[in-house]
């Protein structure tokens, strides 16, 4: 894996000096809470939480796709080790919010790539490459702050990129090709009035909000533990990102190599939200001699989820396997998050399990 490959666009990198937590600094004009001045390192309550609203969903060949809005969102971009808090800008009016999944299995589909493009009357009111992003409530989606031309009707164009990670056993060969759908959205600002928005009173505590319904629409959840399939070897975590250990013994469909697959799926510590997008290796040590030192390629499975996986010769017990972040996640973070995996303070520790 390229390090190159799993870098997006992003800004200039800003560190405040945080440690443990405190109460909320000031309320910023349009009733958001200021940035906690002290954050803990890893995932915090955040100052409030949104709600949010469905505009609607539509399909193309094999994708799926839902389209929602809350109030405009500051958020955080991660470009490599950078990382720059985008605020609030005076003219945005929404934060446009998408959902990628498989319409056969209704697997969310992270790392496809989306970008959006707003019409008025047929004119063109504001196009944007969408961030892949990580919240509390949602999980991986993708988002970004839009301006838009008061009240009315605009038709949103979102293109599907094709998937570029790996994908094995029944999505071996699928997500290979784009596509675009059209979504209609009836925008007011007394609407958007009546969406939720609640302060937290423990704000800058460790831990996390519960995740939203989504109706409809699924999430990007990772399977629980029990229910990976081959035999779960251990689990730990680094920066707040669980990782968790299991191996197959043979490789899933679509992987053109024999022996032991070892498979590493990643999930936020609290409520098993998927963490894509992140460089991974892994060495595996016998009696004191390292039996294989390799990179764990992103894919997607059926069964496993999204998660990193290689082929080693074999896993025995007793083994010391060490696995480390080389890139931490490629995705725009929304408060509460952006402390965590890797995040504003930076580094995720190598992480080792006895198995």
């Amino acid at each position: 894996m390229e390090r190159r490959d799993l870098l997006r666009a992003g800004g200039a990198f800003a560190v405040a000096s945080m440690a443990g937590c405190s109460s909320l600094a000031e309320t910023q004009a349009g009733g958001v809470p200021s940035v906690l001045e002290d954050r803990p390192d890893g995932v915090y309550r955040p100052t409030h939480v949104e709600g949010m609203e469905t505009v609607d969903t539509a399909t193309s060949g094999e994708y799926a796709v839902g389209l929602l809005y809350s109030y405009p969102h500051r958020f955080w971009n991660v470009n490599g080790d950078d990382v720059s808090l985008t605020e609030i800008d005076r003219d945005d009016a929404v934060h446009l919010m998408a959902s990628v999944w498989d319409r056969e299995s209704k697997t969310v589909l992270p790392e496809t790539g989306l970008s959006a493009e707003l019409y008025r009357d047929g004119s063109l009111v504001s196009q944007e490459t969408i961030y892949p992003m990580l919240s509390q409530p949602m999980g991986f989606h993708y988002g970004a702050n839009f301006g838009l031309d008061g009240d009315g009707t605009y038709d949103v164009r979102l293109s599907v990129g094709a998937m570029q990670i790996r994908r094995t056993g029944a999505f071996e060969g699928r997500f290979g090709d784009p596509a675009t759908v059209d979504i209609p959205f009836e925008y007011s600002e007394n609407a958007k009035a009546e969406i939720d928005f609640r302060q937290l009173e423990d704000a800058g505590t460790p831990g996390a909000v519960d995740p939203m319904s989504m109706g409809s629409l699924p999430t990007a959840v990772a399977p629980a533990e029990s229910a990976l399939p081959g035999t779960v070897l251990g689990s730990g975590t680094s920066n707040d990102a669980r990782l968790v250990v299991t191996v197959l013994d043979d490789p899933p469909s679509g992987i053109d190599e024999s022996g032991t697959y070892l498979a590493v799926s990643a999930r936020s510590r609290y409520n098993r939200m998927v963490i894509p997008a992140m460089g991974l290796s892994a060495t595996l040590d016998r009696d004191g001699e390292t039996i294989a030192d390799t990179v764990l390629e992103r894919t997607l499975n059926p069964e496993l989820g999204y998660h990193y996986g290689t082929v080693v010769e074999s896993v025995a017990s007793g083994d010391d396997l060490t696995l480390s972040v080389t890139v931490q996640p490629q995705t725009a973070r929304h408060e509460g998050y952006e402390t965590a995996f890797g995040g504003l303070l930076g580094g995720m520790p190598d992480l080792t399990l006895g198995l």
